[in-house]
């Protein structure tokens, strides 16, 4: 991965999918994709999850893309009818869609004449321009224009596909973070964190209040380039925890317990 970057590096990620906003199925990619990312210096910064519509993905996909060094999208690049992913990246790029044949010798290689049917060839139709991104699990490929990288949205293969690009990426240093919890609540300990954020202000304090064996308490997550600077925030956050009456424990960042919103 390049070093020696100094600006930050944003990303994106558009979730597509009706199904998502139907509440039928639950999003797993922006948790890969936010933890993938930061391993490699680069900040996800935006989510946005939209429906299965041409128009409405061209728009989204090309107001992002001016906005964020990198643009993920999941979902919508299968067989069926409502996979409109593929149709409105190659608009928003003014492109065509066309048959691929790389992605045809693929496809060709994984299923077989015999299974290779019309809608399963409707996967290697890609945009002009595109480059592959190659599918390990079923290998029907995913591509990037741009600064555009277009995923599956199944989470293992979105994984897969991922895993392929994320070390082409050009980030900045990869994001830490450590956290420490106790169980104070969350307003009590409001005043000195914001005092500790500006003290802190090159790194992310985040709070995030939790249920545990019926107790109340609270995580804080630092986040930041510098582990020196992480340590000492942390640090700080637990003496500022113990001023509350209570022992603080260090934790993974994501935690676990029931988080409270």
């Amino acid at each position: 991965m390049p070093t020696g970057h100094t600006r930050e590096v944003i990303a994106c990620v558009i979730v597509i999918g009706n199904e998502v906003l139907s509440g039928r199925t639950r999003d797993a990619n922006i948790q890969m994709l936010g933890s993938g990312l930061a391993s490699v210096g680069v900040r996800l910064k935006e989510a946005r999850v939209i429906v299965d519509d041409i128009q409405v993905i061209v728009d989204t996909v090309n107001e992002l893309r001016a906005r964020y060094d990198y643009v993920f999208t999941t979902g919508g690049i299968g067989p069926t009818h409502d996979d409109l992913t593929s149709e409105a990246i190659a608009k928003a790029f003014n492109t065509v869609l066309e048959r691929n044949p790389e992605a045809e010798a693929r496809l060709q290689n994984h299923y077989g004449s015999g299974e290779l049917n019309a809608a399963r060839l409707k996967m290697a139709d890609i945009p002009r321009g595109a480059a592959l991104i190659d599918n390990p699990v079923s290998q029907a490929p995913g591509f990037r224009l741009g600064n555009v990288f277009v995923l599956a949205g199944v989470p293992r293969i979105a994984q897969a596909m991922f895993d392929s690009v994320k070390h082409g990426l050009t980030g900045g240093a990869p994001v830490l973070s450590r956290a420490v919890a106790a169980y104070v609540r969350e307003g009590d300990l409001a005043a000195p964190l914001a005092a500790l954020q500006e003290t802190f202000a090159d790194l992310d304090l985040g709070s995030y209040p939790f249920v545990r064996d019926g107790r109340l308490g609270v995580s804080i997550v630092a986040r930041g380039t510098d582990a020196a600077r992480i340590t000492a925030a942390i640090d700080a956050v637990a003496t500022a925890m113990r001023a509350l009456g209570t022992e603080p424990e260090a934790e993974d960042p994501v935690g676990s317990g029931e988080e409270v919103f």
